[in-house]
């Protein structure tokens, strides 16, 4: 494709000069794609001294002939280069699985790679866990079980972009994964998107029938898409009243009426409610003051600190739904 188009500029020095330049720039970033590969695999434990040293002479000859260094982190592109690779297969119907099947010594350090990022999970170490998972998909590109793990780890983080697409690959590699449309269910959830992730709910209960999770984040999927479709929403992206019942919400609300600027804000509205002086910063750590107050409470959020009131609804948002209890595979 690039030869014919380089054919139809020939004519045009500018756009010449340019597309050299454009094509310097992409070699540099494949070299440096393949050095990240090299040294990844470096850390495998497989290796013996003689093959690590070959390929570190491999990683320098790329890294002077193409003139970069692992300080050139703008030549980085967002997928690795096996997860590039990855991605075609998956586009290419005649190659068959056997011939991408990982070696019995793969399959065994990816599995104690899958183990470290579940105990990262744990400790709620995401960012770790990512890294753990990542590496053992670069040993095993078909295991449906890193993906969704890695999937968990990145909705943690809240990069749900990233959770979806490796819920995506995951389903891919097995359409029986009940535990994959799960995941996927709550990183939509998580981006409002609530009628793609009841979808997904639905699906993951049509392989689980029994699985109380799903079918209770599927409800909260239908009760907030319910909300959002609802005239009298407050435009907030919740419902006080519906959430008083949700422990997840108590728990938040408690924590959060020990801040002093919230304090600062419920003793002066409700000064403003009763016509006289409140009755103490004291009383207002009971949680009924907060119920009291509802959607009035609220709404002197969003107009005096709308920081704190995103704060709270990606609390509600992370905490509403079944799943950061849920154990990993």
């Amino acid at each position: 494709m690039l030869p014919h188009y380089i054919e139809r500029v020939e004519n045009n020095k500018y756009t010449r000069r340019h597309l050299k330049a454009y094509s310097m720039s992409v070699e540099k970033r494949l070299a440096f794609s393949i050095v990240q590969f090299l040294r990844d695999q470096t850390q495998l434990e497989t290796l013996n001294s003689d093959e690590q040293e070959s390929l570190e002479v491999a990683i320098q000859c790329l890294e002077t002939t193409f003139k970069i260094s692992s300080v050139d982190s703008h030549l980085a592109v967002p997928q690795p280069l096996t997860e590039i690779f990855l991605n075609s297969v998956f586009k290419n119907d005649n190659l068959s699985m056997p011939e991408i099947s990982p070696s019995p010594e793969d399959s065994e350090r990816a599995e104690q790679l899958k183990n470290a990022g579940n105990n990262h999970m744990k400790e709620e170490n995401y960012s770790s866990a990512v890294e753990c998972y990542t590496k053992a998909i670069n040993l095993d590109l078909k295991n449906a079980v890193y993906y969704c793990n890695r999937a968990a780890a990145h909705s943690k983080l809240g990069n749900y972009t990233e959770a979806t697409s490796d819920c995506e690959k995951a389903i891919a590699i097995d359409p029986t994964y009940s535990k994959a449309y799960g995941r996927m269910g709550l990183a939509l959830t998580a981006i409002n998107k609530y009628t793609e992730a009841a979808t997904y709910f639905k699906k993951a209960l049509v392989l689980d029938p029994e699985n109380d999770t799903y079918k209770s984040n599927l409800k909260m999927a239908e009760q907030k898409l319910k909300e959002a479709s609802s005239p009298t929403g407050t435009g907030l992206g919740f419902d006080m009243a519906s959430l008083i019942n949700n422990p997840a919400f108590i728990t938040m609300a408690a924590s959060v009426m020990q801040n002093r600027q919230v304090q600062q804000l419920m003793s002066g509205m409700m000064s403003n409610a009763v016509g006289g002086p409140a009755a103490g910063v004291g009383g207002l750590t009971d949680l009924s003051s907060l119920i009291e107050a509802g959607q009035q409470f609220a709404q002197q959020i969003q107009q005096q600190n709308p920081e704190l009131i995103e704060q709270l609804r990606n609390h509600i948002r992370s905490r509403s739904f079944s799943g950061s209890a849920e154990e990993h595979s």
